[in-house]
């Protein structure tokens, strides 16, 4: 009888002191402190361990990050966080980060579905969008012409079967970035972060990043080959120093705070989580 009753004790106990998983999509951040008001030292743990988190959501590896690359996600992390509530209007690039994540909100449910339907990670497509234009079906060619949400040059859009009205068509703009991704998936295939490639090449192009890769990785620093480039970076050229070493980082800060809305005082739900019937 006493056996009974304390096998009983330990499973009101182990009740007790079960915390169920998060469903997916869902933000894990559980402390009553803002990201802002976190110590240096707590929020690079934050952004390790999230990091590290998103990585295996949209790949279902766990990816090596070092610590000097972590820093540069941190960094860009930083450069968000400071537009959340910085009364600069709805500007992109420089105003009111929550105006971004309001048409992120808009524009989610399209994009999950677009990018599910061509077996890519819908958070690849989230927050490419976001760090490509904040969600902005820009109509106006920028210095090199691109235009659209996902910035294609007319080029790139033709490669994907893209005429120039339907580069600001959202579902097939959409469309033609999944499956460009999903191309240069299969061509890093072989690299345990082709994600992050996949996003890079989609910056930079997918033949310069092969060449990046066949001059600085080898096998010492292959584990995270993303991180080898930026830490090489005075050795690579002056677009990549001057903008590409910045874009996964930024992707991966994007997705940090669309996934964890309330962590940054967003009263919003994780992107990811959104309907998309």
């Amino acid at each position: 009888m006493k056996l009974k009753k304390a096998s009983i004790l330990l499973v009101v106990l182990a009740m007790a002191t079960f915390t169920p998983p998060h469903p997916a999509g869902a933000s894990i951040h559980q402390s009553s402190r803002l990201y802002q008001q976190m110590t240096a030292a707590e929020r690079m743990a934050f952004v390790s361990a999230q990091a590290r988190r998103i990585a295996l959501r949209m790949s279902g590896k766990n990816y090596e990050f070092t610590s000097g690359f972590e820093a540069e996600i941190q960094r860009a992390v930083a450069a968000y966080a400071a537009r959340i509530g910085n009364n600069g209007g709805d500007r992109v690039g420089s105003g009111d980060a929550r105006f971004i994540f309001q048409r992120g909100q808009s524009v989610a449910p399209i994009l999950i579905r677009v990018f599910k339907a061509n077996n890519v990670s819908p958070l690849l497509g989230l927050y490419l969008a976001m760090i490509e234009s904040e969600y902005v079906n820009i109509e106006s060619a920028n210095s090199v012409g691109a235009i659209g949400m996902f910035q294609f040059l007319p080029k790139t859009g033709q490669r994907y079967g893209l005429t120039a009205d339907e580069l600001l068509d959202l579902e097939k703009s959409g469309d033609a970035a999944a499956r460009y991704l999903a191309a240069n998936l299969k061509r890093f295939n072989s690299d345990p972060m082709k994600e992050a490639l996949a996003l890079l090449a989609y910056n930079r192009g997918e033949s310069n990043v092969e060449r990046d890769l066949a001059t600085f990785v080898n096998e010492q620093n292959r584990a995270c080959s993303v991180c080898a480039l930026t830490e090489q970076r005075e050795q690579l050229d002056k677009t990549f120093r001057e903008e590409n070493v910045y874009y996964v980082p930024r992707f991966f800060a994007a997705a940090m705070i669309g996934e964890n809305p309330q962590a940054f005082g967003l009263e919003i739900q994780p992107l990811s989580s959104i309907d998309v019937r």
